[in-house]
């Protein structure tokens, strides 16, 4: 018997559905784990196997395998924690596998069986949404998981409450959205009018944290477009709670000399954000009749 259970694997702000396929096979114990995981997803094993044995448990003595499929795509992060360990207990026929089959499930796991919350729960919840599936995460991220909308949470504190909440035997309480703070300390690209390619290329900027340069006249709109970046999907792919604008702070450093070169006489004005956990420097300076901003993801 082969369990499989639902989660997701992110590119970005790209969520891609990825099947965890358990099996136990006769032979000598073995935990073994493919489907191109990156170190957190291979020290998984461990967390699982405590979290199972602080249940009061214990591995079958057979060979454990664990396929993330598709097996050609990158897997990373530690919210695999959690539907490896449904996947494995469906597989030892402590968990009805087809009631799994309803949702998605992120989390990480502690030693002890408790759900640690993992980056990316908003897009998770999206991407099930989307699905006409449930989603299954910790407790600590399911107000950041009811944003989503109208879809079915179920956002537990450790793995045996969330068992127990399977079984039927202790339901979990449905999870309220939180609260969104709508910040007005600064600029908003909403208060740009028009130019949709020039927005697009800074949400993707702050996305995926790369390099921009911005070439144009000494106008308004361009240290707008700059200062006013807001992705409400950022702060929850890096692990922060979503729907809270991003940061923005601005300081003034002095002289400098601008990025791509330029006079020694002239000065520069450095300016600093931080969006989604990634700080975006800014060097201004005239050149002749034009204004060029730089900006550097890090």
């Amino acid at each position: 018997m082969v369990a499989i259970v639902s989660t997701l694997a992110y590119l970005g702000l790209e969520a891609r559905a990825v099947e965890v396929q358990v099996q136990l096979i006769p032979g000598l114990p073995a935990f073994n784990l493919v489907g191109l995981a990156d170190k957190a997803v291979g020290e998984s094993r461990e967390r699982v196997r405590g979290a199972i044995a602080a249940m009061g448990l214990s591995l079958p003595p057979k060979r454990i395998a664990v396929n993330l499929s598709p097996a050609d795509l990158p897997k990373e992060g530690s919210h695999f924690d959690l539907p490896i360990a449904l996947a494995l207990l469906a597989a030892m026929g402590l968990v009805d596998a087809a009631a799994l089959e309803r949702y998605v499930v992120v989390g990480e796991l502690g030693l002890d069986g408790r759900l640690a919350p993992s980056p990316g729960v908003l897009l998770a919840a999206l991407h099930a949404g989307a699905a006409g599936r449930g989603l299954i995460c910790p407790a600590a991220q399911g107000s950041e998981a009811a944003w989503a909308g109208r879809i079915e949470v179920i956002a537990a504190p450790d793995l045996i409450a969330l068992l127990n909440h399977l079984k039927g035997r202790q339901l979990l309480a449905a999870p309220r959205p939180g609260e969104v703070i709508e910040r007005r300390d600064g600029p908003d690209l909403r208060q740009v009018r028009g130019q949709e390619s020039a927005k697009r290329a800074l949400e993707v900027a702050a996305a995926g944290a790369h390099n921009l340069l911005i070439i144009g006249k000494p106008v308004w709109g361009n240290e707008c477009r700059t200062e006013a970046i807001r992705v409400d999907n950022c702060p929850s792919a890096f692990g922060r709670s979503a729907g809270q604008t991003g940061r923005l702070f601005r300081r003034q450093e002095g002289a400098r000399a601008p990025a791509g070169g330029g006079g020694s006489g002239q000065s520069a004005v450095e300016q600093s954000s931080e969006v989604g956990g990634h700080s975006f420097g800014f060097w201004r300076s005239t050149l002749e009749t034009k204004q060029r901003w730089a900006c550097r993801g890090g």
